[in-house]
Order: structure tokens, then C-alpha cells, then sequence
């Protein structure tokens, strides 16, 4: 067992269940203005009763807080092999850069005079993340990597227009991620999903019977999310081009092309970043995030405005963008996210992005090669940033399944990979290292997934009870699921594990 895992465990209930009528954790003057009627001012909209606020003393708030964060797995306290995801520790040097009083109280609507480093910044960023993908130009704007991908194909479709043409279809690999048909539907195009070879990679012989006058273009993860590099890419770009059609790349495995390959160069026209992922800013939890656009110089009128742009010695910002999608983010984007992201490449350098990249796919082909016989890989070859492997063989001999495994990893102090992802790949877990962990850190992980398949032998009741050593063992999860509950309710009208 994973000594690293054992601990405290505090039992926390809601806040709303702490405190007592008349406790308080501020002190305030009295109030030196006339109390007031609420009715009087919004009449039957007025609130009939009190709000309910929990009623606590600073000592219970903190200790509440603080608990609540120590249930939270991070990072920043254990190796989180998320797959897909590139869970990469986060230098906290990108923190102190962004906490410089010049960025971080910088407010967004200060006169342009004012916020020029801010804006070299950011025009500087951009030049930095085009090099590394051989694009000509980058937005920053998009909050988040799925609203890099929604823009992307905001201007894939602004373009076409500009050209009098309405195409609808984008083919869709069936190893994308979700997120792209979801793209396609919002923009108003048409999803067309085409399977990959036996090889798990595109081939172009599979999409010459789709490509056609209607064709808007491909959407294609390169490497896909099976870990493995599109080596056919350019030629699948040569036969989108030849229809008129665009390449977009989603630029969420750029982890294992940095310094390497540069997407642009292998016939993409436009990409999103992931920020949080490949450049090691926080994962946000749907927000505050980053996720720029890179394209090719054609599709530059149709960038979301204003830009910034840098007019002889002064920087300022462009808004006359005729034929721009429009503004897609409140202010200018996530400026704290590109302090980082800023930060993070300063400090790298060229050569430094080039090893992160040699270390992320080593690291992956070390856990590919040492998992064992009990994991056997979707795909027995040299994988890229991330390896799949899968059940098959642990559920055939024991009955041990993808979900038993992740819960027992808990127990081994590691959080799970992702699982059951791709879906092309049956109880598949989706292992992604990074380059920031050591050989150590892997060869304890590989040592737990070796002793939850002995476990599975030997003691597999170990398992299917897991996790034990957590404040709840496991959950029904369907009913949570079915019948979520997403308001406090007194204990009282609480009932059953999914509510726990």
C-alpha cells in the first residue's frame, strides 16, 4: 500500500450544518442608516423568510474550507495520470508572474496608454505559440480549448462564406474527442464520423468516398486519442484542399509534438490550444481558462476582434474586423492564463519545450513497456504521449473490470486514468504520464497496477469493495447519476448512499 495515501480523514459535514443561531465570524459597527422594509421596495417579490445562511464562527469556516481542500486531489499532491487530459504540474513560477502588480490588478478596461506591457504580452505570446505549430497568426480570446475548437470552426465557416460557398460537412474521426461533433452542431455543420484502420490511425483511402462539394473541412487530433501519430496526415490534408475544403487540428495532445513536429507544416489551417494542458496553467474546472487559436494567414479577416496589434512603437487594439466572427470573451480573454502560458515558455525555450516532449513520450513508452502481461496495450506499438491499455485479460481469468481497477488504485493513493476512453478500445484506461514525473514516481504507480492484478487473483473481494480507505467506500453511481441531488436538504430528508 501507497504510504502516501494514509492520514487524517475528517468527516465534514455542509456548512449549513455547523454553527449556531447567532454565531458569527465578523464583527461589525452598527448600522448608521434606518433599517428598511423589503415589501416596501419589492412588494409580493419580496423574500417571506430568511435566507437560511449559515450561521459560524471563523475557527468552523476555516477548518471547514481547509478540510474540504484536503479531500481534493491535485497535482500538486500526487501523480495524476489522467489521460487526455495532461494533468503536468504547473510551475509556480507562472504564479509569480502573474501575481506582479502589473498584471495582476491591471484592470481590463484601463486606457489602452495604460495597459501596454500587458498587451506586448499577449502580442508576444502569440508569436511564440504560431512558431511552435508554424501557423501565422493566434487569438487569444477563447476561454477555454472547446471555445478555441467553437471558434475555429466559427471562422472555417466565416471563410467559406467570404467565398460564396455554404459546404455543411466535416468528417470526424471516430478516435476525436467529444467535443468536436458538439462543435459542428452549434456552428450549424454536419458531423460525419469515419473509423480508423486496424492500425488505430486515418488512412486516406477511408475518407475518398466522403470527401465531395459539400465538404467544409476534417477535424482530426493529431496524435489521436489512441496516443498514436497521424503519419497520413498530410496527404488526407492534400485531399480536403483539393475540394476546397479546411484542416482543423485540435490541439490537445500538442504535448507530443512540441519542438518536433508543427502541425501547420503537415497541412492543418487551424488549431486550438489547450493552455491548461500543453503550457501548464490551472485546470480550471470549466473556468478560468485559455484556449487559443492558431490559423494560416488566409483565414486571418475572420479572427475574433478586437486584436491586439503593436502601430510603430505603441500597442493598441484593433476593432475594425469587417469580417471578424466577432468578440467570443468578455475584456480580451484570460490575461492571468496567458501571464502563465508566457511565462512558462520564457523559462522553457525552445529546447526546453523540444525535451518536454522527448520526456512525455518516453515516460508513456516506459509505462507501455513495464505495465506487464496482465494490461496488455490497444495498440502494440510505440505509443506517443499516452497510452491505452485495457481489461480483457484480468476480466476474462478473474472478473475484475476497468471501474474495480480505478476504484483500488484510490486505495493505492493514486487517482485513477481516465477510463473507458476512446471508446473504440473495450475497458479501456488511458494512461498519460507527462514529462514532469520522475522514473520513480512512475515505477510506484506501475507497482500498485501490478498488485491490484495479483489482487485480482489471489484476494479480488480487495477490490470489488474498493476504495476502503476513503470518507465514502463506493457509491451507487447510477442512481447518482439518475436522481442527483443538487440542493442542501436537511439530514432528515436525506436518504440512501448516492446522497451521502
Amino acid at each position: 500500500m501507497n504510504e502516501l495515501a494514509r492520514g487524517f480523514q475528517f468527516k465534514e459535514p455542509p456548512i449549513f450544518e455547523r454553527g449556531a443561531p447567532g454565531r458569527t465570524a465578523v464583527s461589525l459597527a452598527p448600522l448608521d442608516v434606518p433599517a428598511v422594509d423589503p415589501k416596501k421596495y419589492f412588494g409580493a417579490a419580496a423574500r417571506k423568510e430568511d435566507a437560511g445562511f449559515p450561521e459560524v464562527s471563523e475557527p468552523e469556516v476555516t477548518r471547514h474550507y481547509v478540510r474540504l481542500s484536503q479531500w481534493n486531489f491535485a497535482i500538486d499532491s500526487q501523480f495524476y495520470p489522467l489521460g487526455s487530459c495532461t494533468m503536468k504540474f504547473n510551475p509556480k513560477v507562472n504564479e509569480w508572474a502573474a501575481r506582479l502588480p502589473g498584471f495582476g490588478r491591471l484592470h481590463p478596461y484601463a486606457p489602452i496608454a495604460m495597459m501596454q506591457g500587458a498587451l506586448e504580452l499577449m502580442i508576444r505570446l502569440e508569436r511564440g505559440l504560431a512558431e511552435i505549430v508554424g501557423m501565422d497568426h493566434v487569438s487569444l480570446q477563447p476561454a477555454a480549448g472547446a471555445q478555441g475548437e467553437l471558434t475555429g470552426l466559427m471562422m472555417m465557416r466565416a471563410y467559406h462564406q467570404d467565398k460564396g460557398r455554404s459546404p455543411k460537412r466535416v468528417l470526424v474521426p471516430d478516435t476525436a474527442h467529444g467535443t468536436n461533433p458538439a462543435s459542428c452542431t452549434i456552428n450549424g455543420l454536419v458531423a460525419v464520423p469515419f473509423p480508423g484502420g486496424e492500425d488505430g490511425i486515418c488512412h486516406p483511402e477511408a475518407i475518398a468516398g466522403l470527401i465531395d462539394d459539400d465538404i467544409a473541412g476534417i477535424m482530426i487530433t493529431n496524435p489521436n486519442t489512441l496516443g498514436l501519430f497521424e503519419r497520413h496526415l498530410p496527404k488526407i490534408a492534400e485531399m480536403i484542399h483539393a475540394k476546397g475544403g479546411l484542416v482543423y487540428g485540435d490541439g490537445a495532445n500538442l504535448n507530443a509534438l512540441m519542438g518536433k513536429a508543427r502541425p501547420g507544416d503537415l497541412g492543418i489551417d487551424i488549431m486550438q490550444f489547450n493552455l491548461h494542458k500543453t503550457f501548464t496553467t490551472p485546470h480550471g474546472g470549466g473556468g478560468p481558462g485559455c484556449g487559443p487559436v492558431a490559423f494560416k494567414k488566409h483565414l486571418e479577416p475572420f479572427q475574433p476582434s478586437p486584436v491586439p496589434r503593436k502601430r510603430g512603437e505603441a500597442y493598441d487594439l484593433d476593432y475594425d474586423r469587417p469580417k471578424s466572427v466577432g468578440r467570443l470573451r468578455s475584456f480580451y480573454g484570460n490575461f492571468g492564463m496567458m501571464v502563465r502560458a508566457y511565462t512558462y515558455l520564457r523559462e522553457m525555450g525552445a529546447e526546453g519545450l523540444k525535451s518536454a516532449t522527448e520526456l512525455a513520450v518516453l515516460n508513456a513508452n516506459y509505462v507501455r513497456a513495464r505495465i506487464g502481461e496482465e494490461y496488455p496495450v490497444a495498440y502494440d506499438q510505440t505509443c506517443m504521449h499516452e497510452v491505452i491499455i485495457s481489461d480483457k485479460k484480468l476480466q476474462k481469468e478473474t472478473g475484475i473490470k476497468t471501474l474495480d481497477i480505478a476504484k483500488r488504485l484510490i486505495d493505492y493513493g493514486y487517482h485513477p486514468p481516465t477510463v473507458y476512453f476512446p471508446l473504440v478500445v473495450a475497458g479501456a484506461m488511458m494512461i498519460e504520464p507527462t514529462e514532469t514525473e520522475s522514473k520513480e514516481t512512475l515505477d510506484g504507480f506501475i507497482a500498485a497496477m501490478q498488485a491490484i492484478a495479483k489482487e485480482a487473483h489471489e484476494s479480488p473481494q480487495l477490490i470489488t469493495n474498493a476504495p476502503e480507505s476513503t470518507q465514502l467506500g463506493r457509491l451507487d453511481e447510477a442512481r447518482a447519476a439518475r436522481k442527483p441531488v443538487l440542493r442542501w436538504q436537511p439530514p432528515a430528508k436525506r436518504g440512501g448512499a448516492a446522497n451521502a
